[in-house]
């Protein structure tokens, strides 16, 4: 198939799905509702434009994207303080964590969600935007967009960018869509060297490997305080943390934390989505144990017998590892990929993994290599393994210990993809000047 037709075929699905994707927001919003809000944004590409000019361009899908987008986001105001910021999303609990940023540069970044890939809406979008460069997190390269980009003369990024053995098979299946499209791309920052030769597969340009830049994301000292706050009020006995979890995952911790013979641990569950705080809360409540949620007054109290946690907030993930001792992965029971083991470490908490750690392979194989991580087969066996942690004190300290030190050791990513940014910026206006991109 040829690059052209490959395109227009790909646009015309999009075309084609635009009302179920309308119908699919309708349905979230059922459970949260800021999914009815910004369409505009969403379907035709128009909303808040960038306070000044030049602009950077940042899109973060979600939460993890942005929580690792911040660093980056700070280091470039420091290095170029008259630039201003675009921050896209594409989920509400992204835009919620990305408001933080905009509040703490205020009056230097606008939010908006990136349009779905269809030509017009994206053209629109890069036209009432007008960004300088482009910098896409992670995986997010849309072909639309890229082509669009290209037309404009916006020079854009892949930063932090992986690529699992599952989505390069797929994307090799559409080679003659990606493969163009990604061409359009001026640099791409790789994550690991195993992520820079599944890019290479798909992209012919330079792929640099700068780490990630989770790893530079720094605790705030206040939700540490507050952590350690909590669970001294709570009492006696460790504190098993099962950290960003997934649907069907709750259950399966619960029902083994329900098996075992003696609970001298407090179980604490924080959701990774959440519009589903309310229904793991029932699932706690079905199991005959105690609810005691982050938003209720009994959180900073002594807990009773058969109490279980509940997390239900945002942007606290760091709160939770510190009142914890040892924390379970989410993600990684079931076939999810894990979620971000390096906010735990760099607290000190040690982590326990599942079987599945695509999302963050490199990363994990990096822990348990390093002494910060152990990994199980399934949830009786993570319990098991937090238990025999938390009995034994001398471990439990050699393992945080060796969490700390190995998210120290990994740290960098953001300096060298702000460099990077940098030098087209600079490439962008040599005499110092900046330049608009045409729409």
């Amino acid at each position: 198939m040829s690059p052209r037709l490959a395109r227009a075929l790909y646009t015309l699905a999009w075309w084609c799905a635009l009302p179920a994707a309308a119908l699919h927001l309708v349905w979230r919003a059922l459970r949260q509702r800021e999914y009815l809000r910004h369409w505009g944004e969403r379907f035709v590409g128009h909303g808040a434009r960038a306070p000044g000019a030049p602009a950077i361009w940042v899109h973060a899908v979600s939460v993890g994207e942005t929580r690792a987008a911040q660093p980056l986001i700070e280091a470039l105001a420091r290095a170029h303080p008259q630039l201003h910021f675009v921050l896209t999303h594409m989920t509400p609990t992204g835009r919620v964590v990305g408001e933080s940023i905009a509040r703490a540069m205020s009056g230097r970044v606008v939010q908006r969600y990136l349009p779905y890939d269809v030509p017009c809406a994206v053209r629109r979008f890069l036209h009432e935007t007008r960004p300088a460069v482009g910098v896409l997190m992670e995986t997010e390269a849309w072909p639309n967009l890229l082509y669009a980009a290209r037309d404009a003369g916006i020079a854009v990024v892949l930063v932090n960018a992986r690529l699992s053995g599952r989505s390069a098979a797929k994307a090799q299946r559409f080679a003659a869509l990606i493969r163009p499209a990604s061409a359009n791309l001026a640099r791409v920052a790789a994550q690991s060297e195993t992520d820079r030769a599944r890019l290479a597969t798909i992209y012919d340009g330079p792929i640099d490997v700068f780490g990630n830049l989770k790893f530079d994301l720094t605790p705030l000292p206040q939700l540490i305080e507050q952590g350690r706050l909590a669970r001294a009020h709570w009492g006696e006995g460790p504190v098993w943390l099962a950290a960003s979890t997934r649907d069907g995952e709750e259950a399966l911790i619960l029902d083994a934390f329900a098996r075992r013979r003696e609970r001298t641990a407090r179980l604490l569950i924080v959701p990774r989505h959440p519009q589903r705080f309310d229904d793991v809360a029932r699932l706690i409540a079905e199991r005959g144990f105690g609810v005691v949620r982050r938003s209720s007054a009994a959180w900073n109290a002594p807990l009773a017998d058969d109490a279980v946690l509940l997390g239900d907030s945002m942007g606290e993930m760091s709160m939770y590892y510190a009142a914890a001792d040892a924390a379970l992965i989410g993600g990684s029971l079931l076939p999810y990929g894990a979620q971000n083991l390096i906010e735990a470490c760099a607290v000190g908490t040690p982590v326990v993994l599942g079987p599945s750690i695509y999302n963050f392979a490199q990363a994990a194989l990096d822990a348990l290599a390093a002494g910060a991580a152990i990994q199980v087969e399934d949830a009786d066996a993570a319990l098991d393994a937090l238990e025999a942690l938390t009995r034994d004190p001398a471990r439990l300290q050699t393992m945080r210990e060796a969490a700390l030190r190995f998210a120290a050791a990994h740290r960098g990513a953001t300096a060298r993809t702000a460099a990077m940014v940098g030098e087209l910026l600079a490439a962008r206006a040599p005499q110092g000047g900046a330049t608009e991109p045409s729409p």
